[in-house]
């Protein structure tokens, strides 16, 4: 009996493995929607375009430094981000509405997993960057998206002028 279930098993594993990648690691997440959302608050841009580089440091005291940026619209700037706190944090580039939708999911998944290109995701002590086209004028919002952190108050916004 015991080798038979173990044969099943073996033999569902790589379908069930499969079925698990056609989500791309998003646990049923579908980022073509948020991508589809993006609309408004920007594209990701082109590292050879960059005119400038805007650091934003992330904190366990759930702020965003600074949380307000200005930028002009068509500027392509890097967002240099830093976590200096000892929790994960994440920052994640806009509308609010969809960052918002986006935050609950990851409060009832929150092992979820995503790489998108406008986002990026840091342990505690890391650094890294996003690259971002703000084409449009208004305002666009960012937001760490890890379960109760938006709630705190992790959160800004770009004003592009």
């Amino acid at each position: 009996m015991k080798k038979t279930l173990s044969v099943v098993m073996l033999t569902l594993l790589p379908g069930l493995a499969m079925a698990a990648g056609e989500h791309g690691g998003h646990q049923g997440h579908d980022m073509a929607s948020m991508n589809q959302k993006m609309h408004g608050v920007g594209q990701p841009g082109k590292a050879a375009d960059v005119g400038r580089t805007i650091e934003v440091v992330m904190g366990d005291n759930m702020r965003f430094s600074p949380a307000r940026i200005e930028v002009k619209k068509g500027e392509t700037v890097r967002l240099f981000v830093k976590n200096e706190g000892k929790l994960a944090h994440e920052l994640v580039v806009g509308d609010i509405e969809s960052l918002r939708e986006h935050a609950e999911m990851m409060r009832q998944m929150p092992d979820m997993k995503h790489a998108e290109p406008n986002m990026v995701s840091l342990q505690p002590g890391q650094r890294g960057g996003l690259v971002w086209k703000f084409d449009q004028s208004g305002t666009v919002d960012f937001a760490c998206l890890l379960p109760g952190h938006m709630d705190a108050g992790m959160q800004g916004q770009v004003e592009v002028m």
